[in-house]
């Protein structure tokens, strides 16, 4: 891995463990086997490598969370790989998010203390509760969600689930509890069908 990708990886890995404010700059070149001189050839600052950061942590959260949505076409079935996918292949990441959803650590951290960092972690929210509402709007369109199920309300309602398993998980990193968090959200998902 080159010293840029080492630096990145190594930010997000303490950004999961303990947010960005509280990651020195010497926490991250230890952690990346680096000097001052080697991080700031590829960063002017920790608020350019935070958006490398930001970048590298959007690009795991698709590949792990948008795996295989491509291969199913109901749009139900879509939103529950999505979450499957979500708790299997990204929050148990601990290779690249050890402490657990990068993007909830960051918004918890940076919504009072940097705005515009947390609006761009907020960017990601929306999108992802627009793929939420899109989903269900497609299945109630096909007949496979039931007419009378607020597509918004639940697109919500899924999302915060999401996020608040999330946070559990990164408390206590208990598989039972995580599993029992997203086995509800499922079964909440499967009864809105109209089969």
């Amino acid at each position: 891995m080159e010293l840029k990708e080492r630096i990145i990886h190594e930010a997000l890995k303490l950004f999961s463990l303990k947010g960005y404010l509280n990651t020195s700059i010497e926490d991250i070149l230890e952690r990346a086997n680096s000097s001052k001189g080697g991080l700031y050839n590829h960063f002017k600052s920790k608020d350019q490598l935070f958006l490398a950061v930001l970048s590298q942590a959007r690009k795991i959260w698709r590949n792990r969370v948008l795996h295989d949505l491509d291969k199913i076409d109901e749009p139900l079935m879509k939103l529950r790989k999505l979450l499957e996918n979500y708790r299997d292949r990204y929050i148990k990441d601990s290779k690249n998010i050890p402490g657990g959803c990068v993007f909830v650590t960051l918004s918890v951290e940076l919504d009072d203390q940097r705005p515009d960092f947390a609006s761009e972690v907020r960017r990601g929210f929306d999108r992802t509760l627009v793929l939420f509402k899109g989903l269900l709007a497609r299945a109630q369109a096909s007949g496979a969600l039931r007419q009378d199920v607020n597509t918004d309300d639940v697109s919500q309602l899924l999302f915060t689930a999401m996020l608040g398993a999330s946070v559990m998980y990164g408390m206590d990193k208990s598989e039972e509890t995580l599993e029992m968090s997203f086995g509800a959200l499922l079964d909440y998902l499967d009864s809105l069908s109209s089969e």
